[in-house]
């Protein structure tokens, strides 16, 4: 039996509420979300907190990120009240706050990611509800990207991993309660990304995929490494994928309680993006909930 492909990649698409005047940045709070092929953007109007511009176009490799901006409408324009941009398909891992110290973020990172000549580690901190520990994102971004954002957007623009988008975006999600213990998943471009969230983070790893049976694979791989149990606990899933895909079909002949999650909560999305499921792109608008 051939093994199942994931979706193709969706058209270009530039969305904009009627409302949005890109000329007045200091109104606006600019996110971006760039991967091996793809680069999102979306701009949220602070005073009503609503998502007013939405964009997603093609993007080679990340190392063209700079001149791709130079000739988008919206990052090449400095000014933006805050500017967040996450990297997809990176170098990553996680350490508990208490353990890292500043200046050594390539060592900590080069115990499972080898940096490449043209990359620079950085460090993200991601604070946790108590009692649980904040957490340290050590990450690798391409050197001439980090440059560029801080001479067009300055020092007040941050750089994160997709993994910190998807934490801060979910914690937002499950409110300062306690929450019962579960597995979430978000599928971008030919990768996985699970999440075990209970009262404090249990897992976060991304895993390379290319078809429906790679999905299917990782996420009960997971599943059973952390103890939970796929005809009984309950798996919220965003990102690329349909209900009538071959992924979500096949996930669902293994696990009884799959669902799609929804976009994050205390937001407002302009009409346009009523076009679009809500489980897509959580990833970039959790941006929103990131430091």
């Amino acid at each position: 039996m051939p093994a199942s492909p994931l979706l193709p990649a969706p058209e270009t698409l530039r969305l904009r509420d009627d409302t949005f005047d890109p000329t007045n940045p200091t109104a606006y709070q600019l996110y971006a979300l760039a991967g091996p092929g793809r680069l999102r953007v979306a701009a949220l109007d602070i005073a009503r907190q609503k998502v007013v511009a939405f964009d997603d176009l093609a993007l080679s490799s990340l190392a063209e990120l700079p001149a791709v901006a130079a000739d988008h409408e919206l990052l090449s324009q400095p000014g933006w009240a805050r500017l967040r941009l996450a990297l997809a398909g990176r170098g990553c891992s996680l350490l508990p706050a208490p353990l890292y110290r500043p200046g050594d973020e390539a060592a900590y990172l080069g115990l499972h990611y080898e940096l490449a000549a043209t990359e620079e580690a950085l460090a993200y901190v991601l604070h946790l509800p108590a009692p649980a520990t904040d957490m340290v994102s050590l990450f690798a971004a391409p050197t001439q990207l980090v440059a560029w954002l801080q001479q067009v957007h300055g020092p007040g623009a941050r750089l994160l991993p997709l993994a910190s988008a998807l934490l801060g975006g979910l914690l937002h999600q499950r409110g300062p309660g306690p929450a019962p213990r579960q597995l979430y998943l978000s599928l971008g471009d030919q990768e996985l990304t699970a999440i075990v969230l209970g009262s404090q983070l249990e897992f976060c790893n991304s895993f390379a995929v290319s078809t429906a049976e790679d999905v299917v694979y990782f996420t009960i791989l997971v599943m059973q490494e952390l103890g939970l149990n796929p005809d009984q606990d309950a798996v919220t899933i965003w990102g690329e994928l349909t209900s009538d895909s071959a992924t979500f079909t096949l996930l669902s002949t293994y696990l009884r309680n799959l669902r799609f999650g929804t976009r994050p909560f205390g937001l407002q999305y302009f009409y346009y993006l009523n076009e679009i499921a809500e489980y897509r792109h959580f990833d970039l608008f959790s941006l929103a909930f990131c430091e």
